[in-house]
């Protein structure tokens, strides 16, 4: 039995050699694939939480790699892999590892030199790397917890609320026109989100 996904809005599908990446042979539906990532998700984020990571350690394509496949190494094969297929969001394939170089050199830039506060630099970058999409997949949910690992990590600020104010049948709504309007230059939107 195959599985069958029902994608939402700002989801990026799977690849049929990507879905062969699952480790759990009896998911078959999109809710069962969630639950299981969601799992491991949790995992990862206690993970975090019981690490020290500064900057240094933090803005490397290692530490990006690493979280996305504790994130998701108990699901996926290609947990921490960069994509290997061009999606319908993110750079060309081959552009990934130098577009991440750029980000990790601007962030680095920025929280030494002060360039925005610290929020928006969690933010700021959170939005980047989600443009990059270097993942087949989690690429939201890993962007977000990387903005969480800033705050709290680098700027002992706390983590995100990512909407958890707003009624959850708008939250991705909100989000989807926060990180659209973050695409067109205007950060606020979404730095408001991250803290509603």
């Amino acid at each position: 039995m195959g599985l069958t996904i029902s994608y939402t809005a700002g989801q990026t599908p799977l690849d049929e050699d990507e879905k062969e990446g699952l480790l759990i042979e009896t998911v078959s539906t999109k809710a069962e694939l969630d639950e299981f990532e969601q799992l491991n998700i949790e995992n990862a984020v206690q993970w975090t939480m019981g690490q020290q990571f500064g900057q240094q350690t933090l803005l490397t394509e290692m530490f990006i790699k690493n979280l996305h496949q504790k994130m998701f190494s108990d699901t996926w094969t290609w947990a921490g892999a960069f994509r290997k297929t061009n999606k319908n969001i993110g750079v060309d394939k081959h552009q990934i590892g130098i577009e991440l170089k750029k980000l990790l050199d601007d962030g680095l830039f920025w929280i030494r030199n002060k360039t925005f506060v610290p929020d928006e630099i969690a933010i700021r970058f959170k939005h980047r790397i989600v443009s990059i999409h270097c993942f087949a997949n989690g690429n939201g949910r890993h962007s977000r917890l990387l903005a969480d690992v800033i705050a709290g990590h680098i700027f002992s600020l706390p983590v995100f609320s990512w909407g958890a104010a707003t009624s959850p049948t708008d939250v991705r709504m909100r989000y989807l026109q926060a990180l659209k309007a973050a695409d067109l230059g205007q950060i606020q939107p979404l730095l408001l989100f991250a803290r509603s």
